[in-house]
């Protein structure tokens, strides 16, 4: 190999080493600027100085209604319903609970302490009894106008032994008197959960309840579920997530 042959070979081996030394060298200085960015300062604030924020629901809002089946009769969240839609069977038969009638004894005990006069218009009804009441009034209106007062057999709350219908003395005995414009009922309607009981037809709620509202037909369902359907303004099938 001549002299300048050698030389010419230098020049490029040299080159090559420059190009690839400087390739390199941006390189890692890109690395380096992109490894600096991007990042918050990192903070001299202990941990424990963060706030956390836990943010919390109410558990029976977002409850699934519990269904259970027990001969025939159905219960949800093990509240007995009958409605339009759930029923009892013909032989169901408990007659008036006891706590039924100690609920509603102190009631009217505690409204006639108050000044007012309370009284039992109609308790247990069974099967039977409830389908000649509504065969009287199917005969009289025709079935269209009775099913907005009364419901078939089987599905009325008086055969289940935890409804009755309450009055007020005046308006039980004269017809022209509705209870739902006394006093006795404006004193009952805010203190009958305190007893266990809710107004359970109410106005204004009558395309959930089936019925036409009735400010007499008070239904026992104990202090804790009253209490909160009268707090909530619901209806028993707004409470138990079936409306």
């Amino acid at each position: 190999m001549s002299s300048s042959d050698v030389q010419a070979s230098s020049k490029i081996k040299r080159g090559v080493d420059v190009r690839f030394t400087t390739r390199t060298f941006l390189i890692i200085t890109l690395l380096a600027i992109l490894a600096g960015c991007g990042g918050p300062e990192p903070s001299d604030q202990p941990f424990t100085d963060f706030e956390k924020t836990v943010e919390t629901y109410d558990v029976t809002e977002y409850a699934v209604p519990v269904f259970r089946e027990d001969d025939g009769v159905t219960y949800i969240n093990d509240i007995l319903i009958v409605n339009r839609e759930y029923s009892l069977p013909p032989d169901y038969n408990p007659g008036l609970e006891p706590e039924v009638i100690d609920a509603y004894t102190r009631l009217i005990q505690d409204a006639a302490a108050e000044g007012y006069s309370l009284t039992i218009v109609s308790g247990f009804r069974s099967y039977q009894d409830q389908e000649a009441v509504y065969a009287d009034l199917a005969g009289r209106l025709g079935e269209e106008e009775a099913d907005l007062i009364a419901l078939p057999p089987g599905h009325s709350e008086h055969q289940s032994g935890l409804a009755v219908d309450i009055g007020s003395v005046e308006s039980a005995s004269n017809a022209a008197v509705a209870f739902g414009d006394t006093p006795d009922y404006d004193w009952m309607k805010d203190v009958a959960h305190e007893y266990g009981f809710i107004v359970r037809y109410q106005e204004g709620k009558e395309d959930i309840t089936g019925l036409d509202y009735e400010p007499w037909h008070i239904r026992y369902v104990g202090e804790e579920a009253a209490a909160e359907i009268y707090e909530e303004d619901l209806v028993l099938e707004e409470y138990l997530g079936i409306d």
